[in-house]
């Protein structure tokens, strides 16, 4: 549960239970990243008015907020949490955020970019926090954005995507007792799109980094098994789309299939898509030269949103 923050331990103690804020000394002397806000959005939705949990000052970087970019038309009243990657050290609001929001809008989905805070002066489980609490602020406002309850999902890109399985994984139902309404409803995403996303820290999978943003320079495997979402698939993880590419050289595709094994083993429906060719850091898949396969992944996942009626089949956007 990430309400418990300051309880637990990397090992030995129940992995929905966030550590305690190893790396606070080190962060506290890290300056506030810099972000620049994504193009085109309509409004600005600070999730803590007064101030973040943990908070190590007052500079935008300080402050998780989220950017919103309305339906055009009616639709089916989902929503979708945009998650730009950027190994927890930046955000790429553009490309693994805005384009992805404003596609959503013109197909009928209201969507939101999530800014969350960076490492490394914020560690793991600030991040996980700020996208809980996304996540709750857009159940508790519901009726006000004109979106339904249970069609909240995530759209998380490398660093983005881990953050988004991790709350497709590990959340609860809300603290009926505290005094802030936000925190009284469920984090649990309804569905999660994951792209080239970091969902397996197995040893035995070659991988470039292990999470340094999240997780500070020297993570013990213990950090590691923490944050590793192919373990914590349940029978109640969010029903998920997967995409990777073979040609991926920082995120192997085989941290996707380890994810799409578990998801099978639960019971938990599932779509898995790995593309021969594609870089790290697709995107879209859109206007990619030398790439032009990957056109297509929009186009699955819209399809899969439409199965499930997460969005309108009738919407003809581009």
């Amino acid at each position: 549960m990430l309400a418990g923050l300051t309880v637990s331990a990397w090992a030995g103690g129940d992995v929905r239970v966030a550590p305690p804020m190893a790396l606070a000394a080190e962060s506290a002397i890290k300056p506030a990243a810099k972000v620049k806000a994504p193009g085109g959005f309509a409004k600005t939705i600070v999730l803590w008015p007064g101030g973040a949990p943990g908070a190590l000052g007052k500079e935008d970087g300080d402050i998780p907020k989220l950017y919103e970019y309305p339906a055009s038309g009616e639709g089916v009243r989902s929503v979708v949490i945009v998650m730009p990657g950027g190994g927890y050290r930046n955000l790429m609001m553009e490309k693994e955020g805005a384009a992805e929001a404003r596609w959503l809008s013109a197909h009928g989905v209201t969507a939101f970019v999530l800014e969350y805070r960076l490492g490394q002066r914020y560690v793991f489980p600030t991040p996980m926090l700020d996208g809980a609490r996304a996540v709750r602020y857009v159940r508790s406002h519901a009726d006000e954005l004109g979106v339904a309850k249970d069609r909240i999902g995530v759209w998380g890109f490398s660093a983005g995507g881990h953050l988004a399985g991790y709350l497709a994984t590990v959340h609860d139902k809300g603290d009926l007792r505290s005094a802030d309404l936000i925190e009284r409803v469920s984090d649990r995403p309804d569905f999660a799109i994951l792209s080239y996303a970091r969902l397996s820290m197995d040893a035995s999978i070659p991988r470039e980094t292990n999470l340094e943003g999240l997780l500070g320079d020297h993570p013990t495997p213990e950090m590691l098994r923490a944050v590793s979402i192919d373990r914590l698939v349940n029978k109640d993880t969010s029903p998920s789309f997967v995409y990777a590419t073979t040609g991926d050289q920082t995120v192997n595709a085989m941290s996707a299939t380890s994810y799409y094994d578990a998801l099978k083993r639960a019971g938990v429906p599932a779509e898995l898509h790995i593309f021969e060719r594609g870089r790290h850091g697709t995107g879209m898949g859109l206007g990619l030269k030398g790439f032009e396969e990957l056109a297509v992944a929009p186009v699955l996942v819209a399809n899969w949103m439409q199965v499930h009626g997460w969005m309108a089949a009738s919407r003809n956007a581009d």
